[in-house]
């Protein structure tokens, strides 16, 4: 039978809510008299009293939550929607067994729930050696994680999304009453961010087969992209760490600088290497071409490359409604692997029928004049002035009078290759027409990719990126997944649609082959051959 207990696996089931209240009031009235005596002897203990009586108040409220859940299983209607979940479930599943399972509340107590599961079914006559995962499908009627409750799994990785350190965010849980060690608290996280991955590779799968279903979000708005990437370090396979011979003259003497010995050596070690994390936000703009004041942007980011950023700037641009939208525009810095697959973005998410605009972000343009300055060796008196010239050219839309200009100043007698460099970057963007500004300006599209910019540091630099701070590359997609969804205050709904996609969908890893998003590549005389 079916139900909830706080007495351990074998205890006796809840009956009722009330049973609940009853034995949280019996205890909390005895608390009170204690914390009463205490305030009374030692008045300046009211702050350890205080968290005391809220710790207390969260067990009672996880009493609570166990007997509401105890009622609505015996009330009988979520085992219904039990058995259609098991029905429709994308995976065929076998029918439920029951088995009594630990699982821990936002207040951090462990109640015992018997529940269903149910187990894949096995293809007959075949050796599938994959591995499958079934359903406890009583508990994700309530949206259970593995172990957790949603609240708790929303509770513990938000704080490990938001604190500087895993250390840190386990203090910070354990001071708030949650009793939880610190690998329960990193595995509730990256499974947390692992399922937010599995939903989102299950998205571009509904967009690569067109069922993918757009809301009305972005439908009549402004839409700005901007994309952008970051750096962090990602650690390499553990490995013995070779030993440092310490030089020596014949008489065995030390020669030169030796090895401190004030600390014992590590006998293991790995290498670290810089990586570029890959990031996306979407957002609504105003005739001014400024983020609309109470709407949120979409984030999204990603270690898997270039290609992958695109595909899943697609998703989110065709989920939110963006062919419906009254213009999409994308901003970014020079980088050539976001612009070489704008064209593909546009295709792929279904905006044939909206007008898209291109803009190099005006503040790494005026950069460039900068550099193709500093590359003539020219004075502070003599480059400030040309500088100012022509930049208040080129904010103006005269770009092409600015690459002129530019190639006057390059010498006959020797070529300039820095000079010759930045020219070229100038005369590419505004052949592509990505140096309009004047016209951008009319259109109240926005000029800078100030946006991507905050977006790197919020979510990247100051989390993901540290001094001393290397990651496992699962990880950091998972961490990268979770600071996402929570810079842009998108939490509750990323919480929310999670849910649902674990009690309809099976999901046994978040990682995908992203399709060829480049223009260059696709159109190279190689792969035509």
């Amino acid at each position: 039978m079916e139900g909830m207990t706080v007495d351990g696996s074998h205890g006796k089931l809840i009956e009722s809510n009330q049973e609940m209240i009853l034995r949280f009031t019996s205890q909390i009235s005895v608390d009170a008299v204690q914390w009463t005596q205490q305030l009374i002897n030692c008045p300046g203990d009211l702050e350890s009293i205080e968290r005391r009586v809220h710790r207390a108040y969260a067990r009672g409220a996880d009493l609570l939550v166990a007997g509401l859940m105890a009622a609505t299983i015996k009330e009988g209607k979520v085992l219904e929607a039990a058995e259609q979940t098991r029905r429709e479930f994308s995976r065929p599943l076998q029918k439920g067994r029951e088995r009594s399972v630990a699982v821990q509340l936002l207040g951090g107590m462990i109640v015992w729930a018997v529940t269903l599961y149910c187990a894949p079914k096995k293809k007959r006559f075949r050796k599938d050696d994959a591995p499958r995962v079934g359903l406890d499908i009583t508990l994700s009627q309530f949206g259970f994680g593995k172990g957790v409750s949603p609240g708790l799994q929303s509770k513990v990785a938000r704080q490990m999304a938001l604190c500087p350190s895993i250390a840190f965010a386990h203090k910070e849980l354990t001071r708030e009453g949650i009793d939880l060690d610190i690998k329960t608290v990193k595995r509730i996280t990256y499974q947390c961010g692992a399922g937010l991955l599995a939903l989102r590779r299950h998205r571009i799968a509904l967009l690569r087969s067109k069922q993918l279903k757009a809301s009305g979000e972005l439908s009549g708005k402004r839409v700005s992209v901007q994309i952008d990437g970051g750096r962090m370090k990602i650690r390499g396979e553990m490995k013995l760490k070779s030993t440092v011979i310490e030089p020596t003259d014949e008489n065995g003497l030390l020669t030169g600088n030796a090895p401190g010995r004030s600390k014992s050596t590590p006998r293991r070690t790995f290498s670290a290497d810089w990586r570029e994390p890959k990031l996306m936000t979407i957002f609504i703009h105003d005739e001014h071409g400024k983020m609309v004041k109470k709407t949120k942007a979409t984030i999204d980011g990603t270690l898997l490359g270039p290609d992958a950023i695109a595909e899943v700037v697609a998703m989110h641009l065709h989920r939110l409604g963006a062919a419906e939208a009254l213009s999409v525009t994308f901003v970014a810095d020079g980088a050539p692997w976001i612009w070489d697959r704008i064209d593909r973005i546009i295709q792929l998410a279904g905006l044939k029928d909206v007008p898209t605009y291109e803009v190099l972000d005006c503040c790494h343009a005026v950069h460039h004049i900068s550099q193709a300055l500093a590359s003539l060796g020219l004075s502070v008196e003599e480059r400030n002035p040309l500088y100012r010239h022509l930049r208040s050219q080129l904010r103006n839309g005269q770009w092409q009078q600015v690459v002129d200009d530019l190639n006057e100043l390059q010498g006959t007698d020797k070529p300039n290759v820095a000079l010759a460099t930045e020219i070229s970057y100038l005369h590419r963007h505004g052949e592509a027409g990505r140096l309009k500004y004047v016209r951008f300006k009319q259109l109240g599209l926005p000029c800078g990719s100030g946006a991507i910019e905050s977006g790197i540091r919020r979510v990247i630099n100051l989390r993901l990126k540290s001094n001393a701070m290397f990651w496992k590359s699962e990880h950091a997609e998972s961490m990268l997944q979770v600071r996402s969804q929570v810079v842009p205050d998108q939490w509750d709904q990323a919480m929310s649609d999670l849910s649902e996609f674990r009690r309809t969908e099976a999901h046994d890893s978040w990682d995908w082959e992203p399709e060829n998003m480049s223009i260059k590549i696709e159109d190279s005389p190689a792969l035509a051959t």
